[in-house]
């Protein structure tokens, strides 16, 4: 199994980095300065050029230059995957992206985003255990992504037909004639998104429940379970949608569908929102964290890059340092933020070696090596 690594990065007019030129090393990539200088942004600019998408906000307007929303922001890199070496490249308008796989438009963005696997684990992943299902549809999807599932396209029809029966129900009404057909297309394309989802939810659950033991208290479970909306068969998820119409109307969506799924997770057969402690929730996060890097490690047969902003400070101490383990088992190229390098030192003593270690410096949005 091979590393995919980023030989070069190129970032122009991202939130607070108006020019940044980086050769990371291969292996980890130690990225530290105060909050609010960019160390977020770099490993976001990482995140979008391999992906498309920022894992801060859903909206690629918010990634301009404060002050100056007309920029064009731009984010390059080099990337060799073990077999060759490709360039990959993302350009922002406001809302509007362009992307380039060698300097051509690729004829499918899923082809595109698929390409350069990376797992990032910020702060905001503590919703993996205690925010929405929505935090947990995201894991479900970039799985299913990287295994070549086809949730990416499903995805996106399925989104369309959303809005354009919503769009019929708002204009014409509960009997609007082109009703049977959006809701049809609905059907085709959630029922294609539920099946990669739900084959995403059992290969995560065997790797989350195996980290979860070496991870928690001893005697502790936790379950991992795809917990489906809609119906899962044609007739049923039809029928649901043609008796919500004046439901769904009122409400301004659908009440059941791929939109509403989830990864239900369990602690002794509780719903784990309910029960688990602080300690417990960072556990579930970092047993899903560590089976997304398996599971997407074990579909691409690469080592994904991976993202860690600032987990140390997130992570208590026994959990901190079973990730550092774990890191320092794999080769993989790693890039990781932090406010404490010093802290950050004990952490890594004993997992990995200062050899395959470079470190870097970040402020005002400038960066230079430490």
């Amino acid at each position: 199994m091979h590393a995919l690594v980023a030989q070069t990065l190129q970032v122009r007019a991202l939130r607070n980095l108006s020019a940044v030129d980086l050769e990371p090393g291969p292996r980890f990539n130690v990225i530290s300065g105060d909050n609010g200088h960019g160390k977020t942004s770099l490993l976001e600019a990482l995140y979008l050029v391999a992906t498309t998408r920022s894992f801060r906000t859903s909206k690629l307007g918010e990634l301009a230059p404060t002050g100056a929303p007309g920029a064009t922001t731009s984010v390059r890199a080099r990337i060799d995957d073990g077999i060759s070496v490709h360039e990959q490249s993302v350009g922002l308008l406001g809302a509007r992206r362009s992307v380039k796989f060698d300097g051509v438009r690729p004829a499918k963005l899923a082809q595109y985003a698929s390409a350069t696997p990376v797992v990032v684990f910020s702060p905001s992943e503590l919703g993996l255990s205690m925010g929405p299902g929505s935090e947990r549809r995201k894991l479900l999807d970039r799985v299913a992504l990287y295994s070549g599932l086809g949730a990416l396209e499903a995805s996106e029809s399925f989104s369309r037909a959303s809005r354009e029966r919503q769009r019929a129900l708002e204009t014409r009404g509960i009997s609007a004639r082109d009703l049977p057909q959006w809701e049809a297309l609905i059907v085709q394309h959630g029922l294609g998104l539920m099946h990669a989802r739900a084959a995403s939810a059992e290969r995560l659950a065997a790797a989350a429940t195996a980290a979860f033991e070496g991870i928690a208290a001893p005697g502790l479970s936790a379950a991992f379970v795809y917990a489906p909306s809609a119906p899962t068969g044609a007739e049923a998820y039809l029928r649901a949608l043609e008796s919500m119409r004046t439901r769904d109307l009122a409400r301004g969506s659908a009440s059941v569908g791929p939109h509403r799924d989830d990864l239900a997770v369990t602690l002794g057969q509780i719903a784990a929102r309910h029960v688990a402690s602080q300690g417990q929730h960072r556990a579930i996060v970092l047993s899903l964290k560590i089976a997304e890097i398996d599971v997407v490690s074990r579909a691409r047969q690469a080592r994904p890059i991976l993202l860690l902003d600032d987990v140390s400070s997130e992570l208590d101490r026994s959990r901190t340092s079973a990730l550092f383990a774990l890191l320092g088992e794999q080769e993989g190229q790693v890039f990781l933020t932090t406010t404490r390098p010093e802290l950050l030192d004990a952490d890594w003593r004993g997992h990995a070696s200062s050899a395959t270690r470079r470190d870097f410096v970040i402020e005002g949005g400038v960066i230079r090596a430490r």
